[in-house]
């Protein structure tokens, strides 16, 4: 197995020579850390899409979008690891990890351009704000877990959702920085460019689930 990954996130250890009990633990491990992703991901989807509408926040709406689509990753990996054989479902799971991804870009692309040519600025968002730093806190740790375990096991796509999730801590720490621009000094502007960004790591992350890059 090659020492070398695209994004230098070999595993630690090849399917074959992980042992079957450890590779049990790491499945159940999996799989727990895949349920508290989604659970914590439902609850922020509706705050983010609620809070986003209410203030007219293309990046607390595009926010909101990226916690649905990682709830549908992390069902996509959970799906997975449900079945005898999780390798042999890994490249579905990946496809539609990707799709996700495109989707969200696509979306979040065009409602930032409205947004930057014409449309209501957002407004003030003391709910956005908070949520933000909260998920700067929490996604960390869940991505950190889920992509150690990801990566002794060997698995691509539980490597990818934790990437994914890795993406929903940037994302926050940017969104709340464009929030907190727009709430402080007026610069409504600042909304859809955050929003662009996440389009424009969204197309990446999903180009890179697509062609299996997330691990050796």
């Amino acid at each position: 197995m090659s020492d070398t990954c695209t994004d230098g996130c070999c595993a630690v250890s090849s399917v074959d020579t992980v042992a079957p009990d450890r590779r049990a633990v790491l499945a159940r491990r999996v799989r727990l850390l895949v349920a508290a992703t989604i659970t914590y991901n439902v609850i922020e989807a509706i705050i983010a899409l609620t809070a986003g509408t209410i203030a007219s926040s293309t990046a607390l709406i595009g926010f909101g979008l990226d916690s649905v689509i990682e709830v549908a990753s992390a069902t996509a990996v959970a799906w997975q690891f449900s079945g005898k054989d999780p390798e042999a479902r890994e490249r579905t799971a990946l496809k539609v990890i990707a799709v996700s991804f495109f989707a969200l870009a696509a979306y979040v692309a065009v409602e930032s351009v409205r947004t930057l040519f014409g449309a209501d600025p957002a407004e003030h968002s003391t709910v956005g704000i908070v949520l933000a730093a909260v998920s700067l806190l929490v996604m960390p740790f869940l991505s950190h877990a889920q992509r150690r375990a990801g990566r002794e096991l060997g698995s691509a796509s539980a490597v990818a959702d934790s990437k994914q999730t890795l993406l929903c801590t940037y994302l926050s720490g940017v969104l709340l920085v464009g929030l907190l621009l727009n709430s402080l000094f007026g610069w409504y502007w600042a909304d859809p460019l955050v929003a662009l960004v996440i389009a424009a790591v969204a197309v990446k992350e999903g180009r890179e689930a697509w062609r299996g890059e997330h691990c050796c």
